[in-house]
């Protein structure tokens, strides 16, 4: 892990189109900006976590739900 000092109104670029601007700093918080393209995905740790967490839990397939989709798609009997 890289451990940086900033100041206010410093900046820390990553890579030629991401950068991170201390905006404030407070008693208990710094708030920071960041700029970043639009195909760059930028999530607070809880939300991300809350995400995948989520994204783990829709890609979870029940065998019963299977079967009832099966037996929806079937063609009816003669």
């Amino acid at each position: 892990m890289l451990v940086l000092t900033r100041k206010l109104n410093e900046r820390i670029v990553i890579g030629e189109n991401i950068v991170i601007s201390v905006q404030e700093i407070g008693k208990d918080r710094v708030r920071i900006g960041i700029s970043a393209p639009a195909d760059i995905s930028v999530h607070r740790k809880e939300i991300y976590d809350q995400i995948h967490h989520e994204n783990l839990l829709a890609s979870q397939v029940m065998p019963a739900e299977v079967e009832n989709l099966l037996n929806l798609l079937k063609p009816p009997k003669s």
